[in-house]
Formats: structure tokens, sequence, C-alpha cells
């Protein structure tokens, strides 16, 4: 769900020694033609809007598509991201410099303008492609806790690039998508509008845009992978079960990052957060609040948004603007609708990190006994607990620090007495637990691959912490590969670097796990850490979801 630290992508520009090959940066698209930049081996079309835009009475209304193109435009840098949320970062004095130094100049370096009309689409191709190529497709959503997050800060052309070196052409999409409240306003206004999920059903829309026009750009539009990491990879998991799993064909595979399907509740949960926007923006006495959202000025939206909890605020995952079922694109809590059968039947590749919660629990240090930490998870996470139920978590999730995340490092740390412990509760509750759950209850049905990430293991306090693996993909690592493979023959094994991947089942639940080391930097591990406690989790969030 989740902020996606911005590992460099955003701050490198890695350049390839491709001779470029003879064929013009330009497409044409309706009666327009649409130039962009060539680099190398890879030409990029940036920029483009696939929706009208979101503001005036569009505000909080499901997108509309584009008209026609016409003219000719210059399509060679990205649009606006869609209105961030402001960022609030804990840095605790207890925390490492190098640490410091890796959350602030990577995952808040987040310089880019930002606009209500932001709803714009990216194509990444070979320069070699031609309408004719039917090339694979792969549609990158990027992550920030549904909260924030740009597709600028990701290079596509790196993926396309070593596609083109393992002699497995791809292309490369990525969008913008209204995030926050602007995205994920909910409420039971909001639901009997119809119009909750409105980021989930922008990406929707340029699913649909790629078929429509991906053919011009060389692209086969019956060969999309969907691929997202955190907020990115939920958005894919919902995109697997929305529609009560009908994906209209819009994809064939499905890539995640850690994200699935979450265990959220009726839109209507976010009543709280709703209301508080409407008083502050002055719209409590409107007869139609939602109306009255829709003409308030930006900059008073804006603030009042920013004035809601963060992810890194006290609270941190238990997010105030999430996806949650709407009755009419998630008919249900989504892990119910996984339980039902209700998922698209396309191969998908799912894993994590493996101290997926350290950079969450940084917001709750002065949560420091037992006692507060009970407290905390009742407050937050799981409201709905018995005492039983929370004695049971206290036992699965013991202060002792050597048992806490990150994981397998002892006595190591240990900032606070209880954020190895809060930790290792947050990493399983929001990301293992949901992606074990959903392997388990689509084995047999559908070709599914797991993997974790133990890379980064030394990073200072927060050790194989949530976004680390992005680096295995963007920077030619061996996931990269196993995406290129799995997008070309939704199977990762194939062409490049690493080991054999074989397929997760319930009676060999296989993960390829990526390790420090350098003589075993891959392996084959088994999907059983922490059982009682993951199955403990699942039960309890099923029950009572956010």
């Amino acid at each position: 769900m989740f902020f996606v630290i911005q590992v460099v992508l955003g701050l490198f520009t890695i350049q390839t020694a491709a001779t470029p090959l003879p064929r013009a940066s330009s497409v044409t698209l309706d009666s327009a033609i649409f130039t962009g930049a060539t680099s190398g081996r890879v030409a990029k079309f940036l920029g483009i809007p696939y929706a009208q835009p979101p503001t005036g009475d569009r505000r909080f209304k499901l997108p509309e598509p584009i008209p026609p193109y016409t003219g000719t435009v210059r399509a060679t840098a990205f649009g606006p991201a869609c209105p961030q949320q402001s960022v609030r970062l804990p840095l605790p004095d207890g925390l490492a410099g190098d640490a410091v130094d890796l959350i602030v100049n990577t995952a808040y370096k987040a310089v880019f303008p930002d606009s209500e009309d932001c709803l714009s689409i990216n194509v990444v191709v070979p320069t070699s492609a031609t309408p004719t190529s039917k090339l694979p497709v792969v549609v990158w959503i990027f992550g920030g806790g549904f909260e924030l997050g740009s597709p600028s800060l990701y290079d596509g052309g790196l993926i396309v690039e070593r596609s083109i070196q393992l002699g497995e052409p791809i292309i490369y999409v990525s969008m913008n998508y209204r995030i926050s409240a602007f995205g994920f306003l909910a409420s039971r206004e909001v639901k009997d509008a119809g119009v909750g999920n409105l980021g989930l059903q922008d990406q929707r829309e340029a699913l649909r845009w790629v078929q429509k026009y991906i053919g011009s750009f060389g692209g086969d539009p019956t060969k999309v992978t969907i691929w997202g990491e955190s907020a990115g990879a939920i958005s894919v998991a919902l995109h697997m079960v929305a529609n009560n799993g009908n994906h209209e064909g819009l994809f064939r595979g499905a890539f995640m990052q850690s994200g699935s399907p979450i265990p959220v509740g009726d839109i209507s949960h976010g009543q709280t957060y709703y209301d508080a926007i409407v008083a502050e923006t002055g719209c409590s006495s409107a007869s139609d609040t939602l109306a009255c959202l829709r003409s308030v000025p930006y900059s008073t939206l804006k603030t009042a948004t920013d004035n809601t909890p963060f992810i890194f605020d006290y609270q941190s995952l238990a997010l105030a603007w999430i996806p949650r079922a709407d009755g009419v694109f998630l008919t249900d809590n989504p892990q119910k609708l996984v339980q039902a059968g209700k998922v698209a039947n396309v191969p998908f590749i799912t894993g994590d990190c493996d101290d997926e919660g350290t950079l969450f629990s940084l917001s709750t240090l002065n949560v420091t006994t037992t006692t507060q930490f009970r407290t905390y998870i009742k407050t937050f996470f799981m409201p709905q607990s018995t005492n039983a139920e929370l004695d049971q978590m206290l036992t699965h999730y013991p202060s002792d620090i050597t048992q806490g995340s990150p994981f397998g490092t002892g006595i190591l740390n240990a900032l606070t007495p209880q954020f190895k412990r809060l930790a290792a509760f947050q990493g399983d509750a929001v990301f293992q637990a949901p992606r074990r759950f959903f392997l388990q209850q689509r084995s047999g049905k559908q070709n599914t691959w797991a993997f974790l990430s133990k890379r980064f293991k030394v990073s200072p306090l927060l050790g194989s912490f949530h976004a680390t693996d992005i680096l295995n993909v963007y920077f030619g690592g061996e996931m990269g590969d196993y995406l290129i493979n799995f997008v070309n023959n939704l199977d990762p094994n194939g062409q490049g670097r690493g080991i054999n991947w074989p397929k997760y089942t319930t009676t060999t639940p296989n993960l390829v796990t990526f390790n420090d080391d350098l003589t075993f930097p891959m392996t084959i591990t088994q999907d059983t850490f922490r059982k009682d406690a993951i199955n403990f989790l699942t039960e309890v969030t099923l029950a009572n979801p956010l």
C-alpha cells in the first residue's frame, strides 16, 4: 500500500551505449502525430493525456475517455503528477546517519510538479518497433501508499533496453492516477454517487487506452502484463478481483512486488476522513457535500487533504486513503472475493521484502511498553478484536527483540524496546499474510510464482526494507530478467540471469529468495515462516477488515 522508496530511480540516469537504429521517434494516434525522444535503442513518448482532465465538475467523478487526438504533439516530458499529500517524515535522533541519508535522499527526493490535470500516460518502446511488431507490453503502476508518487521517478528505458539485450523486446507503459483524497475519497456519500476508488478507475481507463492505442507503438494488446510495487502491487491485485474477477481482456498476466488483495471493508469505513475534509473545506452545511467538494478551490481542498493522516504519521499503515469495497467495482472485501474464486484467471508472480514493516514503524517510537503496543494495535489495526485475540497477538509477536524485524539480526536494530515487535507485526499483517493467503487460495487454480527479497539486510535498523527490491528490477538485476521473461512467455524462466524458479503450490510453497550472499545470491526456500502467527493474522483481518 505503501510508500515506495524512490531508490535512486529518480536520482540517476543510466545511459546506454547502443547505436540508435534508423527510426523516427514519432507515432500517429487518430489524426495526431506524437513526437517522442530517442536515446540509443529506446524511444520515449511521455505525458500523453489518456482521459479528460478530472477538474472542475469532473473532480470526484469517474474518468472520461479522451476525445480523438488531433494536431502535432510533442511528447518528450512527463506530465505533472496528480495532487500529492504533503510528506511528514519522522527522523528519530537514534537513527543512524547513513539510514537518514538513505531515506531523505531517496524516499523523499520527490521534486516534481503536481496538478489536478494529471491523467497522462507514457510509452517506452524499442526504436526498431513498427505497428506490425506485436511486442508484449508491461504496464507499470507506481506505489506511494495511495498518497503520493509519480511514474517520472522510474526509468522504463532501462527495462526496455534490457529486454532488447535479452532478445525479448517489450514495450513499457506507465501512467498517473489520482491518489490521496482526490483518488480514494470514501464515505456513504461517495458510495451512493458510485464514484469510489477513482484511482483504480483511472488505472482501468489507462488499460483501456492501451488496448486502443498500443498497436500504433508496435505493441500487442492481447499480451499485456500489469506490474506494480507497494500501492501499485495492491492495485494490480485489486484489478484481478475487480468486477468480480472479470478483467475484460485488459491483461493476461500480473506481477506484484509487496502488495496483494488486502482485507478492507466497505467504503463507508472511510467516513471519518471524509467528514474531516467536509468540515475543513466549509462544506458541512451543504445539502450535497460531495457537490460542494467539487466546487471548493483546489488549494482549500489540498490543505484539508494534507491535514489528514499520512503514511508516516502515528497510525502509519492503517491508511486514511485506501481502496475499499464500493459495491460496484470492488463488490466486497478483496479477500472475500478471493475466497469466492472471483479472481481473474491469469498467471501471476508475487512477493515481499523480508522486513516490510521497519520503515513504517519509525513513527511509533513512543510505543515502548507491551501495554502501549497492545493499545496501539487495538486502536488502529484490530479495533473489533476481543481481549483473547489481543492476547494471542501478543503471544505470536512477543517483546523478544531477537524475534522481531529486521528478522535474523538478533539483538541488533532495537531502536526502542517495541520497534522490532511493531515492525514484525506491521510487515506480516499488511504484506506477508495477505500474500500467503492469496497464493494458498489460488494454488492449483492458476500458475503462480513467489519470491522473498532478503537483500540490503545490512541497512541500519531497517534491514531488507520495503521497496529495496525495486533495485533488482530497474538496474539490471535478476528480477528484471524474470519480469521480461514473464511478460514475453507468462513464465519467469528463460533468458538472462538467475536460477530455475519453480511454481508455488500448497504442497510445495516455493520461494525464490534473493540474498546478500555472494556465493548463493539466490536460493529456493519454503513459505512456512511464522506459520501460526500469519494464520492468526489472516483469520482476524478477514473477520475485521479495515
